[in-house]
């Protein structure tokens, strides 16, 4: 039977709803100060813990928009910052963010972008073998008896408090960590309540498995939340792995309360979707995605990732829960509330790489708390986030099966009616580039050696029968939705704002061995039959883009009734398409650069950023409710995350992630509108 009909039964029987270096550079009193004028405040890495990226700042308008100038720039560079993926949070007037592989907790003056204090966690070599440890996207804040508190995870797997105002590790929070230089408070070793054996240090075996964390965690009703990350799939070669499993601690003393089983075993719900005992050792199922939480309920949403590995799954027959699903749990115990999985037996590296979005809408004249989760498939999937009912039917469709010997997919994946699907889903002749007979006939020339199809195409291995070099599905695993471009959402009309990207992808499917010997420390200790070898990208037609425009667009959708509203192209236009001789004279309008928007919602505004025809970096400005263009503005670089904004002594600031800097702009000084406060 199919587990995501089983979870609303559940429902209606009666399941509740519910650093080695501390451095300091700055006096109590400036922060002091700073407590007095804080307004419009931005407390997690998506605003809120809602995750709607919307801030009530409005001094910055359609009228003074293109006024911008930049204020001040954070050089992360002492830092070792290179990605700029992390989204500071504004409280009570100082910024906090992370910053470089090791991850630093940094508080800044948010009217000079002077560093105030910084933390760093003491180096391990688990640290060390770490992924995407310049990922950090932010920090967590809670308020534990009267005193704020800065929570974060590192990539060695560590919880650490410290105080707000200080930068100190949190007293009576957490235990020893027998690591030198390590706190004697402030610290919890996540890898203990795992259950997995370990050294302090050195971290886990790789023929054990390997975790770690890319988000921060979340507070909720007393509680922190802690996510984690693994090993990316396409780099895995062996089928052992250690689950995902999430993991809650009190937020005043860092005890540990709950652990939630991404991989249920024996007697736990969805057991029976494992099938040849693969839940003894096979892992993954990471919520390596930031977490979202409704704080009046309790209720904490965990966005997965697929189970161990990419593009293969022919040792874990079984649709495998809890992979690729939306779980709401009870934040007080960890207990299941409801969940939806969104890929059966996902082998397509469709994992849910950004928050989920909560909001209240209005359907059939009643208040509805839903829950909506972006997906690289192009699908918004809506529940009531109380219960877990979908807000519009979703439907069970067939798809393509596999022709790898040994893969066994669902035969179904679930569909849904509402919204509509915001980008590309398939490929047909009929979805290539159209600006001439003869560009389409190359492209189609172009994809002779690939199988093409629907939605869920499946990988190929390689040496098939039918002698295609590789599958194609579309959207890929860095299509639709993904990690730099994260919805955003306007809370007072129930607006979802999703930035998307066409984009297809191939993978070369060989035996487990080939791609054993490129990896260099493997985790698990059994090569799987087949993994992904590398990639194929498939020529384009003459240097052009492969598809019809646009290729990358802003989609406003109408939550309270799933329809869409507007889109927009993101960006503008490349050089390299505007001057191509074949397009040379044809109206081809705006395509779109081809990359997805960072973006942040004010009362009238929609604010992203991307590049200009000639690739000079923006800050775009739309009108929120019409998606017309307001204005741009140059900047110095382009941006690789979120975008946020806030309010400090009356002057509203738009704070970019530019690689190693924080840029942050705002209107001229001496301009009179910032000596409002709102």
């Amino acid at each position: 039977m199919r587990t995501n009909t089983l979870h609303y039964a559940a429902n209606k029987l009666g399941r509740s709803v519910l650093g080695s270096a501390l451095l300091f550079c700055v006096c109590a009193s400036v922060l002091a100060e700073n407590h007095r004028e804080n307004t419009h405040e931005w407390h997690y890495l998506g605003g809120d813990s809602e995750h709607t990226r919307y801030n009530t700042s409005d001094q910055i308008d359609a009228a003074n928009f293109t006024d911008l100038e930049e204020a001040w720039v954070w050089d992360g560079a002492s830092f070792n910052a290179q990605s700029g993926r992390s989204t500071p949070s504004y409280i009570n007037g100082v910024l906090y963010t992370v910053a470089g592989p090791r991850r630093h907790v940094v508080a800044i003056d948010p009217k000079s972008g002077e560093t105030l204090w910084s933390y760093r966690e003491p180096h391990t070599a688990r640290y060390q073998y770490s992924m995407r440890k310049d990922y950090g996207k932010g920090v967590t804040y809670a308020e534990i008896d009267g005193r704020g508190v800065i929570y974060i995870t590192s990539p060695g797997f560590f919880l650490t408090a410290l105080d707000a105002e200080t930068g100190r590790p949190l007293a009576g929070f957490g235990e020893k960590v027998p690591v030198k230089g390590f706190p004697n408070t402030g610290v919890v070793d996540l890898l203990k309540d795992l259950g997995h054996p370990y050294d302090p240090y050195e971290g886990l075996k790789l023929e054990t498995g390997y975790i770690t964390a890319s988000s921060p965690p979340i507070v909720v009703d007393g509680v922190i939340v802690v996510g984690n990350s693994h090993e990316q799939g396409y780099n895995q070669s062996r089928r052992e792995n250690i689950p995902g499993d999430i993991l809650g601690y009190d937020a005043r003393t860092g005890e540990f309360l709950w652990k939630f089983n991404v991989l249920p075993g024996p007697g736990e719900y969805g057991h029976e979707t494992w099938e040849n005992d693969a839940w003894e050792w096979t892992g993954d199922i990471s919520s390596w995605a930031p977490l979202a939480a409704d704080q009046e309920n309790g209720i904490v949403y965990v966005p997965t990732n697929g189970a161990t590995l990419d593009f293969y799954g022919g040792f874990r027959p079984g649709d495998n829960l809890f992979s690729t699903s939306l779980i709401a749990l009870e934040a007080k115990t960890g207990k299941r509330i409801w969940h939806f999985q969104l890929v059966h037996h996902d082998i397509w590296n469709y994992d849910t790489p950004t928050a989920p979005v909560l909001l209240d809408v209005t359907m059939d004249g009643k208040n509805v708390p839903i829950v909506a989760q972006t997906t690289k498939q192009s699908f918004v999937y809506a529940f009531n986030r109380l219960t877990g009912e979908p807000l519009w039917p979703i439907e069970e469709k067939q798809v393509p099966r596999s022709k790898v010997p040994g893969e066994k997919l669902s035969e179904t994946q679930p569909f849904p009616t509402k919204p509509a699907p915001y980008d590309i889903q398939g490929l047909t002749v009929d979805g290539l580039i159209d600006y001439s007979d003869e560009l389409r006939a190359k492209a189609v020339k172009n994809l002779e050696p690939y199988e093409i199809g629907p939605l869920f195409q499946p990988p190929l291995h390689r040496d098939n029968d039918m002698g295609k070099l590789a599958a194609l599905w579309c959207p890929g695993d860095i299509g639709g939705v993904n990690i730099d471009g994260p919805a955003a959402a306007d809370p007072e009309t129930g607006i979802l704002y999703v930035t998307s990207r066409k984009h297809c992808s191939s993978r070369i499917i060989a035996p487990g061995s080939e791609r054993d010997k490129l990896i260099k420390e493997p985790t698990g200790t059994t090569i799987t039959d087949y993994a992904v070898l590398r990639s194929s990208r498939v020529p384009l037609p003459d240097g052009l883009p492969l598809f019809k425009p646009p290729y990358s667009r802003i989609t406003a959708i109408d939550m309270n009734t799933g329809e869409h509203l507007w889109w927009v192209p993101v960006g503008e236009t490349p050089k390299k398409v505007l001057d191509h001789p074949a397009v040379k004279g044809k109206d081809i309008g705006n395509t779109g650069s081809g990359t997805v928007a960072q973006m942040v919602v004010t009362p009238t505004l929609l604010m992203y950023t991307d590049v200009a025809s000639d690739g000079t970096p923006h800050l775009f400005a739309i009108n929120k409710t019409t998606g017309k263009s307001v204005g741009k503005v140059e900047i110095e670089e382009k941006t690789n995350y979120g975008i946020m904004t806030y309010t400090d002594v009356g002057r509203q600031y738009v704070i970019l992630q530019t690689g190693p800097t924080l840029t942050a702009v705002a209107l001229p000084s001496d301009s009179d509108d910032h000596m409002d406060a709102h």
